[in-house]
């Protein structure tokens, strides 16, 4: 099994609507294994796990849907207004989701590019954990598009982006940003040129 040490590590990250899972799909094509923190972050909250148990100690048992999975709208509703409350998730959550991030990306061949997709990877401080950070950006107005089509509003589309990180703090901790205010065939030739230029070499 490789060590974390083994592999090129890179963090991934972009405010909401930025793109950033389109361009973790186009890493993948690529070949590289992709640790996505919020599937993980799912995971460790499904029924049954001590992260779930967790988070019902600290909010109660009406954040429980009627089948014993976790009513995320209910959680929501409660954390997102509340700074407290979030940060208390967040210390009940992001332990969790680092320990079982760091289990699968230490399974990983010695030769593999293991990329980290991490939403809140500048709000929780883990830039320096990796090789490489590479963001992903978009104006503002497309964004707000892209989730008004997901079914947000424009105005909690805009209240979701505005309690994440901003652009300027995503960017002062970038080796790479890529600019996803384009076309699809746009945004995959950046990230070709990303691999061409930082992945492959390193690849050898």
């Amino acid at each position: 099994m490789a060590s974390v040490r083994d592999v090129l590590r890179i963090g991934l990250t972009g405010g909401i609507g930025s793109g950033k899972s389109t361009v973790s799909a186009l890493l993948a094509a690529r070949g590289a294994v992709i640790v996505d923190a919020d599937r993980i972050a799912r995971e460790v909250v499904e029924p049954g796990t001590p992260g779930l148990a967790a988070v019902v100690d600290a909010f109660g048992a009406d954040v429980l849907a009627a089948d014993g999975s976790l009513d995320r709208a209910a959680l929501a509703a409660v954390v997102f207004a509340d700074a407290d409350a979030r940060r208390r998730l967040d210390g009940i959550v992001h332990p969790l989701v680092r320990a079982r991030a760091t289990e699968l990306a230490g399974a990983a061949p010695p030769d593999a590019v293991v990329v980290h997709d991490v939403p809140l990877l500048v709000e929780t401080g883990q830039a320096s954990s990796y090789d490489l950070v590479l963001v992903v950006q978009a104006e503002e107005g497309i964004r707000v598009a892209r989730l008004v089509q997901r079914g947000l509003t424009a105005e909690d589309a805009r209240a979701r982006m505005g309690a994440q990180a901003s652009d300027e703090d995503r960017r002062a901790v970038a080796d790479v940003v890529l600019d996803n205010s384009g076309t699809h065939e746009e945004l995959a030739a950046q990230v070709d040129r990303f691999w061409a230029d930082r992945v492959a070499p390193v690849l050898g």
